[in-house]
């Protein structure tokens, strides 16, 4: 990082997301600020799929939360991130909008994601124990890559991942990390994201019955323990989709698709480490800050 403003990011520090769950063709309900919203309906564990259904919502501005101890400064531009990694395979489709422009679709924003393995784990913190009692972090993938990723948005806004859904590690629910860039440019010689400037830091989240079904599930049983709920997280507030909320559809053994809408306000500048909403304390060997570089 060498800009002079702590507030401008100078490399892959993309990305952050909120707003209402989605589809390309929400969009064109951005103009009157109304977005398809948070789930009115829950899975259930013992239901073969985990579906959630949309709900008309206020078009929001998506909470701003911590980047937290587990953020590299070295996210591959891609589209698949699981590096063989195993799990409930997950289509994570994001769609940026324009907050302070009627929700119109941000094209060319880079979209980054990174989350832990099945087991808890973080690329690049793979000896930090995610808590509770199982395995070892398995090896697989480069352990200072795996489930991390940028990718920008079409010219409707939409960003979109492959990876696997997330493990759990304490004290923390189930959640994936955002950041959400302008202004960057694709360096080929590193296929990184470089000079961007952050507009929001935020984290997605999945319903409690939905993170039950998956974590009873293998390779996610293996690592036992008390997961936290939504409702006892120390970063999401209760507000739904605006605090991150996913909309999920699909099923353990098809797969889920996780859809949200990111309002974003362009004319904000996210300082390094994120905004308001505790960081959650990390677990044991974990460090206070994510090491340069």
């Amino acid at each position: 990082m060498n800009d002079s403003s702590p507030r401008a990011l100078n490399r892959r520090r993309l990305f952050a997301f909120g707003g209402a769950a989605v589809g390309a063709a929400t969009l064109a309900a951005c103009n009157s600020k109304v977005l398809a919203g948070g789930p009115s309906a829950t899975a259930t564990p013992s239901s073969a799929s985990a579906t959630t259904t949309a709900a008309a919502t206020t078009c929001v501005l998506t909470s701003e939360a911590t980047e937290g101890p587990y953020w590299l400064d070295n996210s591959l531009v891609r589209k698949d991130i699981t590096e063989g990694k195993s799990g409930a395979a997950l289509t994570l489709q994001l769609t940026v909008v324009d907050y302070k422009n009627s929700c119109a679709p941000l094209s060319n924003a880079a979209v980054e994601i990174w989350h832990c393995d099945a087991w808890g784990y973080y690329s690049g913190f793979t000896t930090t124990s995610p808590g509770g009692s199982g395995p070892a972090e398995d090896g697989v993938g480069d352990e200072k890559t795996y489930l991390r990723g940028i990718q920008l948005t079409n010219s409707s806004g939409v960003a979109e991942f492959r990876t696997v859904f997330p493990g759990w590690y304490s004290p923390r629910a189930v959640h994936i990390h955002c950041k959400v860039y302008t202004g960057g440019t694709i360096d080929t010689s590193t296929n990184t994201y470089e000079n961007g400037t952050a507009h929001h830091t935020g984290q997605f989240f999945f319903l409690d019955d939905l993170v039950t079904q998956v974590e009873a599930a293998k390779p996610y049983s293996q690592h036992t323990g008390t997961i936290t709920t939504l409702a006892n997280d120390m970063v999401y507030t209760g507000k739904g989709v605006q605090d991150g909320l996913l909309t999920v559809t699909g099923s353990l053994s098809a797969g889920f698709v996780a859809t949200i809408a990111v309002g974003v306000d362009p004319s904000y500048t996210a300082a390094s480490g994120g905004g308001g909403g505790g960081g959650g304390t990390p677990p044991s060997g974990a460090p206070a800050s994510p090491p340069s570089g």
